[in-house]
């Protein structure tokens, strides 16, 4: 049946038309509904310096919901400005944390976070490794995750707290996108709202120079609508979060988060040619080949589709081919680190 859907839709609507880059990027803005939102009363929670590290633990508000949590690392001693890079934390099916996953506070990571660390981010908090090689990292809680995490009633049973959370909340997520349905927003909408207002307090601070951003699956999508709806994002790195919309129908679509499909977006153009909508700006991506979460054929045309969009300027656009599972292992990180180096330290 969505076969023959798809085909009536294809028809009568025009799916995946080729927008200039700033038009498509105005328009998904405004058809997912991206909060304007301020990261507002930023307040220092608490400061530690360890493992090589300055760290800061922030809080602000942006305007609904309990405070934003967010850890600020950077070298220890170093004097800035230095380049910011914004680290976009995954999904992960894992909502009772949120920066924790990539980045460490002074009380180190949850058993449960070092499980989901060993499984896809090679067993470090990249936040932190990034931040060693001489850049002030920000890593944020965003909408639904650890500190702006929805109370919800947990049954007891013999897991933890914040696997029962987990298990909880992945019934949620659907009641979530309703109710920003509802709103006039989107589940999109309200996380770009948030990541927006993030990036744009990482440049303010006296501290930071040119900021570009990065994440894993859902915190690659993240970065990719960042990349794509904030100017001042100098480079991006997507990695294992990318592929045609036109290719996941049929048995990938059921697998990804609701973030994932911003109400009209196929009308305006496949999920590629927004993340691509920055070009010229720098852009990685890296596709992991094993990743059993985006097909193949889906990879290798939304690379096809994001050259075309850079082929004004094909140095920008790297592309990286890993022959790993759904990852950002330490191979991955190390080519993304030095990338980000080149564009962001100049």
């Amino acid at each position: 049946m969505f076969a023959e859907l798809e085909g009536v839709a294809r028809t009568q609507l025009g799916l995946y038309p080729s927008l200039p880059g700033p038009e498509l990027a105005a328009a998904a803005r405004e058809a997912a509904g991206v909060l304007d939102l301020v990261a507002a009363d930023v307040r220092v929670e608490r400061t530690w310096t360890a493992d090589g590290l300055d760290g800061e633990e922030l809080s602000w508000s942006v305007g609904f919901g309990p405070r934003t949590r967010a850890y600020l690392l950077k070298p220890a001693g170093a004097n800035g400005p230095l380049p910011g890079v914004v680290a976009l934390h995954c999904h992960a099916g894992m909502k009772w944390a949120g920066k924790e996953k990539i980045a460490d506070g002074p009380e180190g990571p949850s058993p449960e976070v070092r499980r989901l660390r060993e499984e896809i981010y090679g067993g470090r908090a990249f936040a932190g490794e990034l931040a060693r090689r001489g850049f002030a990292v920000l890593a944020h809680d965003v909408f639904v995750w650890g500190s702006r995490r929805f109370p919800l009633d947990v049954p007891d049973g013999p897991l933890s707290e914040a696997d029962r959370y987990d298990g909880a909340a992945r019934e949620h997520e659907h009641v979530v996108a309703k109710h920003c349905a509802a709103l006039g927003t989107s589940f999109t909408g309200v996380v770009a709202g948030e990541d927006l207002a993030a990036a744009a307090y990482l440049r303010s601070r006296p501290d930071v120079s040119a900021v570009g951003c990065a994440g894993l699956s859902g915190g690659g999508l993240r970065a990719a609508l960042l990349g794509a709806f904030d100017p001042g994002i100098r480079a991006v790195v997507i990695a294992a979060m990318m592929s045609c919309f036109r290719d996941m129908l049929g048995g990938h679509v059921e697998k990804h988060t609701w973030m994932l499909w911003p109400p009209g977006l196929p009308r305006l153009g496949d999920y590629p040619d927004l993340a691509a909508a920055r070009a010229p700006r720098p852009l990685m991506v890296q596709y992991a080949m094993r990743d059993e979460l985006f097909p193949e054929d889906g990879m290798r045309r939304a690379h096809t589709i994001i050259g075309d969009r850079y082929a004004q300027a094909p140095d920008a656009y790297a592309a990286v081919f890993a022959d790993v599972p759904h990852s950002f292992d330490v191979p991955m990180q190390e080519r993304a680190f030095d990338w980000l180096g080149e564009h962001l330290k100049g």
